[in-house]
């Protein structure tokens, strides 16, 4: 079997010779800039990976991992201009660097070749792999759109905002794991099993965000710390703490909240000191452990040799063992 590491060689070098030197070029312009502003590959090497895992053609995967590269990418693009994020990764967003129309066309221009490239999927399992790949870009905009309720939604309960996160995150990770291990050969148990592993880890690797978010050192992390406070995101670390807070603390939490509240440093300081006080650093490790856990034991439960599994071990452990 392949690492991680050389499978994500694989898709760098496909994403490389993709052409997107069609017309009219503001189209097709931002689709290649997009596409090349980096990022892990994660999503397309998990499903390589499950391709793999059951002895499948890694070639017959190929086409529909670019696919889930291209939309996964293009979430991202009409994430920028939902949020008005100036940069990702680094460098400026496509609705900044060109304008928001332009940024609108080319992610639906993304959609519609990502489509195309599922469709590359061998005969035998291509309208199985079609039906995983539309049901995941569905809920993916489902979480979306919760995540944008919930900004202005008043009552937001801990099990609304982890199908939120389910949704929005996980769904995408697990989904790309089904298409290559049914493009692999698994069986329909083996490759729901491995579904839930996907599933269970995402939402493991969003709370891992959450935490970092607000407890973790910038310089590793990569973002600025407090940035989900300074936004008011309804995050679990947050929910948890409305949750179990009473009388001053939950005023206090109500108040650094508040569209008042506007010095920053004030607000994370006041927020994180609550969190230390609730102690919900480790209401969250605990939570995180919890669907970690239960990621391996589907992982676990499909019948193949271990060996055939390490390397998804090895990518649950990386993302489960992420530091402050």
């Amino acid at each position: 079997m392949l690492s991680l590491e050389q499978i994500q060689e694989i898709i760098q070098q496909k994403v490389k010779i993709l052409n997107f030197s069609g017309q009219p070029v503001e189209l097709y312009e931002p689709i290649h800039y997009t596409l090349n502003l980096g990022g892990k590959r994660l999503r397309p090497a998990l499903c390589l990976l499950a391709c793999d895992m059951f002895e499948g053609d890694m070639d017959d995967a190929l086409g529909p991992a670019t696919g889930i590269e291209i939309f996964h990418n293009f979430t991202l693009l009409h994430d920028d201009i939902m949020d008005q994020a100036p940069i990702r990764r680094g460098k400026t967003t496509v609705y900044k660097k060109w304008n928001q129309n332009i940024a609108i066309l080319s992610g639906d221009t993304m959609m519609a070749l990502a489509y195309g490239y599922i469709m590359e999927a061998p005969e035998k399992v291509r309208t199985d792999v079609f039906f995983v790949f539309n049901k995941t870009a569905i809920e993916v905009c489902e979480g979306q759109q919760y995540d944008m309720n919930f900004e202005t939604q008043a009552h937001v309960t801990i099990p609304d905002y982890i199908e939120m996160i389910r949704l929005k995150t996980a769904v995408l990770l697990a989904g790309s794991l089904k298409i290559g291990a049914l493009i692999g050969g698994a069986s329909i148990d083996d490759a729901e099993k491995l579904y839930k592993f996907g599933e269970n880890l995402g939402i493991a690797f969003q709370l891992k965000d959450d935490l970092l978010d607000a407890f973790g050192e910038e310089d590793k992390f990569g973002k600025m710390k407090g940035g989900d406070i300074i936004s008011n995101k309804k995050t679990y670390l947050y929910l948890k703490a409305f949750e179990l807070a009473t009388g001053k603390s939950r005023d206090e939490i109500r108040y650094f909240f508040s569209p008042e509240m506007i010095n920053q440093n004030e607000k994370i300081e006041g927020v994180l000191r609550i969190y230390e006080k609730l102690n919900i650093r480790q209401f969250t490790e605990n939570e995180i452990l919890a669907y970690y856990r239960n990621a391996l034991n589907y992982l676990d439960s499909i019948n193949i040799q271990k060996s055939r599994k390490i390397e998804l071990i090895s990518i649950a452990d990386q993302l489960n063992s992420r530091k402050f």
